[in-house]
């Protein structure tokens, strides 16, 4: 099993899982890896660092283990990396560090609501005016049919959850 790191077009970086390097290939000329964020088909493998089984050479030695990191407050998240002597992200980390936070935001926004797809306008109006009972719903709507729901009182945020967001990515 190799791990690889992927890019799509628009620059959001993930790993995919093959059998081999041929079978990222394969699969990459059959159109068969999309992103999970945003569904694009054009994606390329990135520089990935290999990983070594090196558990033989340890056999038998004591390794000497690293001294504990210091323990940092989580309250604020900006002074603890800057105690812990994290520095400031880089720019690609701050990327991949926002993605995955996104595609988690995503993922529980599906986990805690109905998805009601085009039927959206009319479930929302059913349970604006006591027809439905209340629940989170999230669907598809004409933007024309968004500014009617609006003018009739009805909160709606629009929202585009990424391909993935309902169910597993591997």
């Amino acid at each position: 099993m190799v791990v690889l790191n992927l890019a799509c077009e628009a620059d959001h970086v993930f790993e995919g899982w093959f059998g081999s390097s041929a079978d990222c290939s394969e699969q990459q000329s059959r159109g068969l890896l999309s992103c999970p964020v945003c569904g694009s088909s054009r994606v390329e493998r990135r520089p990935s660092a290999p990983r070594l089984n090196v558990s033989h050479l340890r056999a038998g030695k004591a390794l000497a283990s690293p001294p504990p990191a210091p323990a940092c407050p989580p309250e604020d998240a900006a002074a603890a990396a800057a105690a812990c002597g994290a520095g400031r992200p880089t720019e690609a980390e701050a990327r991949e560090a926002l993605q995955s936070l996104w595609m988690a935001a995503s993922r529980e926004l599906a986990r805690h609501s109905e998805d009601v797809g085009e039927r959206f306008a009319e479930e929302a109006r059913r349970i604006h005016y006591g027809e439905a009972e209340e629940r989170a719903i999230r669907g598809r709507t004409q933007p024309e049919e968004a500014r009617a729901l609006r003018e009739e009182g009805i909160e709606l945020l629009p929202l585009l959850l990424p391909p993935g967001a309902e169910g597993e990515l591997h």
